[in-house]
């Protein structure tokens, strides 16, 4: 594909942390109505964080721009695996649950880590 005509849509850390946001809102539906404005908006919040970085970094003009914005998106990502633990202490998720988020959480990091290395060589 041409990189010119590419956008953040076409990423595939983009596309996986989209389903991540979707399965993050479907998961914290079930979690406790006390927590609406605790862990379950903290969690949503990084969650979203994730794509909308990845987004508005592949906007920008310039390379170095789009690199501090993935390093945003990776600090997210890295709030939102802290916040899931933090869930699945408290017993709010369940073993399937959880396997499933932590397992599109470690795909997104990877991806997301790859394509701040790619970004560099550039």
């Amino acid at each position: 594909m041409d990189e010119q005509n590419y956008t953040h849509k076409d990423l595939d850390v983009w596309k996986l942390s989209m389903e991540l946001v979707l399965l993050v809102y479907k998961l914290t539906e079930k979690f406790p109505s006390k927590e609406q404005f605790g862990i379950t908006n903290q969690i949503r919040r990084s969650a979203v964080s994730i794509p909308s970085n990845i987004a508005e970094g592949s906007a920008r003009k310039g390379n170095a721009e789009y690199i501090q914005f993935l390093y945003v998106s990776l600090g997210s990502h890295a709030e939102l695996e802290t916040q899931v633990l933090i869930a699945n202490g408290l017993n709010y998720l369940t073993k399937t649950e959880f396997d499933e988020l932590d397992g599109l959480l470690q795909k997104v990091g990877k991806l997301l880590n790859g394509l701040i290395r790619y970004r560099k060589t550039k």
